[in-house]
């Protein structure tokens, strides 16, 4: 009995140290892999990136993805009401849908709205008495809103402040004017907008949807944002508990 333990001692230590060094040779190559994959997120970024936070860019990829909803809304919208189109003056909704993008990402007035933006455009857009292009209009002012809502920009940055309340009420908006588009109607008993659709033929729902992306994607960044300003508040109530000075560098 004597003679064995050293022996299973030593067949312990052989395995011990095999295992430590499957270890060591795993955890290097999952290493390796993900530096790898850290050096490919660096060179795929643009560089403004940088300059942002985690929320920021979260920011910055919702309002991209809502302004896209919205064009994809436009042409849709463009295909159901030709008469609209004819309004605009362009021969195609591809041109007519141009000027309207640029007119909200460039911040410029629709001349059809004469001057009007966000919640004064939006009103004026689908009300019996505009006369203009109405699907352009209407994209437009909810664009504007868009934009207004979150400080005017499209992009952010750590030194960007944007207002969760601000966010939280353009979703509210935008459910308000999807009932509009489905429920407002002309003198004549005809809807506004021809858009989503009920009928034995068949159902077309895909604009309340697409609306109903943009709304979730609002919602989610107001959360967010609430809760970045919450533990901003929470981290300098913690660093008072503890009778910690705050870093000035």
């Amino acid at each position: 009995m004597v003679r064995v333990l050293p022996l299973i001692t030593m067949h312990t230590r052989r395995y011990s140290l095999l295992l430590a060094c499957l270890s060591t040779l795993c955890f290097t190559g999952c290493t390796q892999q993900q530096g790898g994959d850290i050096i490919d997120q660096f060179r795929q970024g643009k560089p403004q990136e940088f300059l942002q936070t985690s929320v920021d860019r979260m920011a910055t990829l919702a309002m991209r993805d809502n302004l896209d909803s919205l064009y994809l809304l436009m042409s849709k919208l463009y295909l159901r009401n030709p008469e609209e189109l004819k309004k605009s003056g362009f021969l195609d909704a591809r041109t007519a849908g141009q000027q309207v993008r640029m007119a909200i990402e460039m911040q410029q007035p629709l001349p059809t709205l004469g001057g009007k933006k966000d919640l004064a455009a939006l009103s004026f857009a689908m009300s019996p008495e505009f006369l203009g292009d109405r699907v352009g209009a209407f994209i437009y002012a909810i664009g504007s809103m868009l934009v207004t809502a979150h400080g005017n920009r499209l992009e952010f940055y750590m030194t960007d402040a944007i207002n969760p309340t601000f966010v939280n009420n353009a979703a509210r908006n935008i459910e308000k004017a999807t009932w509009i588009l489905s429920q407002r109607q002309t003198k004549q008993g005809e809807p506004l907008l021809f858009s989503n659709e009920i009928s034995e033929e068949g159902s077309n729902l895909s604009f309340a949807v697409e609306f109903g992306k943009i709304v979730a994607r609002l919602d989610l960044l107001t959360q967010m944002l609430d809760e970045r300003y919450r533990r901003i508040g929470l981290n300098y109530a913690q660093s008072l508990l503890f009778l910690n000075f705050l870093p000035v560098q």
